[in-house]
């Protein structure tokens, strides 16, 4: 099960990164939100052990650590804000020029 996990995260970053790569705002926006998901893949597929706390009774040995899933439900909080804010730049940029791309700075060449 791990080893499918590490798949689909390894997809989500290289799939992420490749859209965070284009000049348009609606695919940076995606491929941050892939990244993002696909992180939090990895850090509960790495940090899941044993029971769920929850379930049953047992040894509390056995039980999972509850901090890193708290962990991520926050890192998912957060990254739903973020992807508002840009969200809300996105439709900015698109009132202002009524186009989807990131335009080169002049003044940097």
């Amino acid at each position: 099960m791990s080893v499918v996990m590490a798949f689909t995260a390894a997809a989500l970053f290289g799939i992420g990164t490749y859209l965070v790569l284009q000049r348009k705002l609606s695919r940076l926006i995606i491929g941050l939100c892939l990244i993002s998901h696909g992180a939090n893949i990895v850090f509960v597929t790495t940090t899941r052990r044993g029971q769920a706390p929850i379930i049953g009774s047992g040894d509390p040995a056995d039980f999972a650590d509850p901090l890193p899933q708290a962990l991520v439900l926050t890192a998912i909080v957060i990254s739903f804000g973020v992807t508002a804010l840009l969200l809300a730049l996105a439709y900015r940029s698109w009132l202002l020029t009524r186009d989807d791309e990131v335009q080169d700075d002049v003044d940097d060449r």
